[in-house]
């Protein structure tokens, strides 16, 4: 069973039409990418399977599950985690990882903020207050969040913009690292040699059409091209 299926998928605000009928799917325990420049529609495909915004049309389902008619399901089963998102900066990061474990009733509390302690990996300065963390360190607790309660599928949106290459190679090793584990992981990300590091397969989104789909090595074969960012050119000419 396809961890993720989309088929025909539309969204429009109003008159603008965002997603333009775009189908892919994702393989359980795939790392997959959606890669395309800002405005082509990645935040918007990633928010609709994450249940946060309403499909215009077309279908998608999330191991099994109707995304519209089975949306409470859907959400037992992902982990969303925003471009933007933010902590509680007056807490301290380990006070952060035990307040979202608590939410998990049906889940043993201290094996999930084990597992948040093991990904955040930011030893001694988990005792230190959010707000005097450095990006980076916000984003590698952020990841934690999303990924310690050991989601089917983690919903990961540019997940290292903005970072230096440590914090993000960091986040890389671990995002990949959770994916051997059963997760599968469905990110998006401007930055195609990031996509083109960390990804099974990838699909190119522009325009909120899908305009090719592939795995990297097969797609930089098909485009004679010696990186994801030339066949991405290759293909929007």
């Amino acid at each position: 069973m396809a961890a993720i299926e989309v088929k025909n998928l539309t969204k429009k605000y109003g008159p603008l039409e965002a997603l333009k009928g775009i189908t892919f799917s994702v393989e359980e325990g795939e790392v997959f990418g959606l890669i395309g420049p800002n405005g082509a529609g990645k935040t918007t495909t990633l928010r609709v399977l994450s249940t946060l915004l309403e499909v215009t049309s077309g279908t998608v389902t999330i191991y099994g599950y109707d995304l519209v008619k089975q949306a409470d399901q859907v959400r037992k089963i992902i982990s969303y985690l925003p471009e933007d998102a933010g902590t509680y900066k007056n807490m301290k990061g380990i006070e952060y990882l035990r307040f979202i474990a608590a939410f998990f009733h049906d889940q043993n509390k201290d094996q999930i903020l084990e597992r948040g302690v093991r990904i955040a990996n930011l030893g001694e300065r988990l005792e230190d207050r959010i707000d005097t963390y450095s990006k980076g360190m916000q984003r590698r607790l952020l990841v934690a969040r999303a990924l310690m309660i050991q989601p089917k599928l983690a919903i990961l949106d540019e997940l290292t913009s903005g970072l230096d290459v440590i914090n993000a190679q960091t986040i890389r090793r671990t995002v990949k690292e959770t994916a051997k584990q059963g997760t599968t992981v469905l990110l998006s990300s401007h930055n195609m040699l990031e996509v083109e590091l960390m990804c099974d397969r990838i699909a190119l989104i522009n325009d909120g059409l899908i305009v090719a789909t592939g795995s990297p090595r097969d797609l930089m074969a098909q485009y004679h091209a010696s990186n994801i960012e030339d066949v991405f050119v290759e293909v929007v000419k």
